[in-house]
């Protein structure tokens, strides 16, 4: 019998939870960076996705998110008055907030979705983010309502992956 450990504390045959994170190119991608080169340890269920800026996150790239298999989701840029393109984060945080009214409206748990600030020297930040983002989804358990929400062609390419 396997057992083995993670980083995040938990065994083998456990849900791990697939996160998609979005972030800005200048301070949380670059944070991210420093996180890893500091080899700070944490949950490696992230999967970052590299933007600009936040303010350039269109609700619907959250929506894809899930419908192609994500657990969570977690938005990160810039401290306010710290964003590279003047204003883009205050943009971001006034479309998430009606962004995860809209999903929790909807049926989405809100815990699903993390807004944060994180600059490029904040890699013990980002590292905490991550863990408890994983540790918020986990608790939750897998999100399946995406396949409801997927065209029949992203549930064929899903199922097959099961095969």
């Amino acid at each position: 019998m396997n057992d083995a450990i993670d980083i995040s504390g938990a065994t083998a045959g456990d849900f791990e939870p697939r996160i998609t994170a979005f972030v800005c190119n200048w301070c949380t991608y670059t944070g991210a960076d420093l996180a890893g080169t500091s080899r700070l340890r944490m949950a490696s269920n992230v999967r970052i996705i590299r933007l600009p800026c936040t303010g350039r996150i269109d609700p619907l790239f959250i929506i894809k998110a899930f419908e192609r298999g994500a657990d969570g989701v977690i938005v990160s840029g810039c401290h306010p008055a710290d964003c590279h393109y003047t204003s883009g984060n205050y943009h971001a945080r006034r479309r998430f907030a009606v962004f995860h009214d809209l999903m929790e409206f909807v049926g989405v748990d809100p815990r699903r979705m993390t807004f944060s600030w994180v600059s490029a020297s904040e890699g013990a930040k980002w590292r905490d983010v991550v863990d408890e983002a994983v540790t918020n989804v986990r608790a939750l358990g897998p999100f399946e309502a995406y396949r409801e929400l997927a065209p029949e062609s992203a549930q064929v390419v899903a199922g097959a992956e099961g095969s």
